[in-house]
């Protein structure tokens, strides 16, 4: 049985040696010409006037293209078709592309594109939240409104009432591989592109749309990433355009890549947000009423931003039932970067700013925060009635109450929240918090029709299998977990399946990799495919000794039948010599799946998953500098396909998400210009960020859903478990004086220092 083993990644080994082969790494094409971009230094206005005669002459340089050079409307964007290529007259953000250059090589496309000048005739930029509220500049009429019962009335009658707001941030993806994509003109006008991409199919309808072609004309390959995080699902789409574009009109491979700068500049970001709240609850702290308004910061152009600010909408209850609850969200048009996708889709906004309220309850009550989460937790899944989500769907599955009861425990924490609070008794400069805190994620896509998946499998004579999906591959192990999966089908080793890079041209019309959906919908469709083979081959080999199907067993690299054994390879030459097709698609749709966006109202998700973390920390008073000290995590993954592949998945989950609450800072100045656009500016959490205590355990248990061998997705839920590093540092806070610590997201040094002064003012 290949499922449910911890092994290792199947390009483990390429990585180590630095052999796995990304866009940057794919032998460069004889004559292969190379692209930049030339950026507005501008965040609004109108193009008066373009100078590229320096340009055109500079060393190496092939071509210049405007926007009037295109053969074809080429738009970039995932959704709204407002993301053009190249800039149209107006520009919209600082970093937007209005030129490109075709160079002999990468370093003279990108000293070139330094040299353009452009005339802009600058209007007034809208920078941040309150710019766009006070323009009413946002991308639908009004706020969209989800709600259960009247919760201005609950908050009303409640004994206690509180109310806040809640800065958050936004995040880089800093994925180590960069952007990058290279084109290759076929004959007869087709074109094949090699994207690092987290939906090919995206690339290829963008591509062909840009070329004025069909998409069959466009294939597009994608062997591997290194690193996505949702910045591939739609920020590909300029590179792979302009390299087919370029390599259309001259007739020569084309290749594009973004150095480091050029990346942060151009390419969206997590999306920041502001959240207002009020809430009324009881002595116990259990919930009454919560109202909560959300303002997404979405960029200039329309990207991914409504699913993403729906997300956070959903996920505004995170793992607690909510009686009455209204929530607004408000989708705002800025002049800056396009926010994008971001591991977590909005859902750790959503899910941030509900932790924040129970955290403030708490903070008013004098409780335990854990108390007060237990108190306000769904019903266990195992309750005689289901409690239902503001959007009405029921919570059939709450695994949390058993969960967290198992951490408590396994990580001591009663314990240590005694130790916490006499450290804090003593020492007046160094002050400990510590956190437990839930996640209950849905799993699916909201769009409903992107929740399906295909598989394209070919067992040969030899007895080798040759597997090819729609998901790809950027280091979560989606290729290892669905290869384990068709090894488990044929009773086969792992050595003997092959998966090979996804393409447009083998699978069709597949979704982005992306809602933690990879595993579910491509085990399940690779699952279907070798079910099919399996099936034929057990039909003929049963008739052949005159028997039945039934009784074809297929299990340690042989195919058994009575006394009749054959070694798998000897079955498939058997079969082929008897003209027994071995090959197939399978095909697979996500069950159960209804949602009406506009009402608010459905079942976006197939099922939840959950998890919970406790995170001890430490800050220093005087400057504001803190420490993770130690980390324990429960997470479910059901029953998982790969334990390792997913402790890791969990692990780097986790760091992810408490850099973005805590030294992840995005910083733009008051022209719209990103200030921190480089390693030497912006913080992502190093190794000696991590917690000096780890400890990662799984959940032991199925899902009650039929999904492929009863796992569990498992990329973004564990992102949010960094939310109790950054209520740890809250916690911390809170032990300098009586105000509550109303942090604001990321917790820096600085946002540290002025909290815990405002907390000893009693503010």
């Amino acid at each position: 049985m290949s499922v449910s083993q911890p092994l290792p990644h199947d390009a483990a080994h390429l990585h180590v040696t630095g052999t796995a082969r990304y866009v940057d790494d794919i032998p460069t094409p004889a004559r292969c010409l190379h692209l930049a971009f030339g950026l507005s230094d501008v965040a609004a206005g109108r193009i008066t006037a373009i100078d590229l005669s320096a340009v055109r002459a500079a060393p190496g340089v092939i071509a210049v293209l405007t926007d009037g050079d295109l053969p074809h409307d080429a738009d970039c964007s995932p959704s709204a078709h407002d993301e053009p290529l190249l800039a149209k007259g107006e520009v919209h953000y600082l970093g937007q592309p209005l030129f490109l250059v075709v160079a002999t090589s990468h370093l003279a496309a990108r000293k070139a594109a330094r040299l353009g000048s452009a005339r802009i005739a600058e209007t007034a930029a809208i920078l941040s939240i309150d710019d766009a509220l006070a323009a009413d500049s946002r991308f639908e009429e009004g706020p969209r409104t989800y709600s259960k019962g009247d919760a201005a009335q609950a908050i009303t009658n409640a004994p206690h009432q509180i109310e806040g707001t809640f800065e958050i941030g936004g995040q880089e993806h800093f994925y180590l591989e960069g952007q990058a994509a290279l084109a290759l003109p076929q004959e007869d006008g087709d074109m094949l592109v090699h994207s690092s991409t987290q939906h090919p199919s995206e690339i290829q309808h963008k591509v062909a749309h840009a070329l004025g072609r069909p998409m069959n004309a466009v294939r597009v390959e994608t062997r591997r990433m290194g690193g996505g995080f949702g910045g591939k699902e739609s920020q590909g789409n300029a590179l792979a355009i302009a390299c087919a574009v370029a390599a259309s009109l001259t007739d020569q491979p084309c290749k594009m890549r973004y150095d480091r700068d050029d990346d942060m500049m151009i390419t969206g970001k997590r999306h920041d947000f502001r959240i207002t709240y009020r809430a009324g609850f009881d002595d116990t702290g259990k919930l009454m009423g919560v109202e909560f308004v959300q303002y997404a910061r979405c960029g200039w152009a329309q990207d991914l931003s409504l699913p993403v600010a729906d997300r956070a909408m959903l996920h505004a209850d995170n793992a607690y039932n909510l009686p009455a609850a209204r929530i607004e969200s408000h989708r705002l048009k800025t002049n800056t970067q396009s926010a994008t996708a971001y591991r977590g889709f909005g859902g750790p906004q959503g899910v941030v700013g509900i932790e924040r309220v129970i955290d403030h309850v708490a903070h008013h009550l004098g409780a335990d925060p854990l108390e007060v989460r237990k108190v306000n937790f769904y019903a266990a899944a195992t309750a005689r009635a289901h409690d239902t989500t503001p959007y009405g769907q029921d919570v059939e599955d709450f695994i949390l109450h058993e969960m967290t009861d198992a951490l408590v425990t396994n990580s001591n924490y009663h314990t240590r929240r005694q130790a916490v609070i006499d450290w804090n008794a003593v020492n007046p400069v160094l002050k400990k918090g510590i956190a437990l805190t839930p996640v209950k994620f849905g799993i699916s896509f909201t769009l409903t029709h992107l929740n399906q998946a295909g598989a394209l499998v070919h067992v040969y004579q030899d007895g080798s299998v040759h597997l090819n999906h729609g998901g790809t591959e950027m280091g979560q192990g989606l290729f290892q977990k669905v290869a384990q999966v068709a090894a488990a089908r044929f009773g086969l080793p792992l050595e003997a399946i092959k998966i090979t890079a996804t393409d447009t041209s083998k699978v069709p019309n597949t979704s982005a990799t992306a809602a933690s959906s990879g595993s579910d919908l491509n085990g399940m469709a690779v699952k279907a495919a070798c079910d099919k083979i399996r099936d034929r081959m057990a039909e003929f080999l049963a008739k052949h000794h005159q028997s039945d199907a039934s009784n074809v067993t297929f299990a340690d690299g042989k195919v058994c039948l009575g006394d009749h054994s054959y070694t798998f390879a000897e079955a498939a030459k058997l079969s082929y010599e008897n003209r027994i097709s071995l090959s197939a698609t399978g095909f697979y749709k996500t069950p159960k799946v209804a949602w009406d966006r506009i009402k608010g109202h459905g079942r976006p998700f197939f099922y939840f998953a959950y998890g919970a973390a406790v995170t001890e920390v430490v800050i220093d008073t005087l400057t504001g500098e803190n420490r993770i000290l130690r980390t324990d995590i429960l997470h479910d993954a059901g029953a998982s396909l790969n334990p390792a592949l997913d402790i890791g998945q969990i692990e780097g989950g986790y760091v992810q998400g408490a850099g973005w609450l805590t030294t992840e800072e995005l910083v733009w100045d008051d022209k719209g210009r990103l200030t921190t656009h480089a390693p030497s500016t912006y913080k992502i959490p190093a190794c000696g960020d991590r917690p000096d205590v780890f400890n990662v355990t799984l959940w032991d248990s199925e899902n009650r859903e039929d999904t492929i061998y009863r796992s569990k997705a498992v990329g973004e839920p564990p992102f949010m478990l960094g939310i109790s590093a950054f209520l740890a540092l809250s916690d911390a806070v809170a032990a300098c004086g009586p105000g509550y610590p109303a942090l604001d997201a990321p917790a820096t040094a600085e946002q540290i220092l002025h909290t815990v002064q405002k907390v000893r003012d009693g503010i």
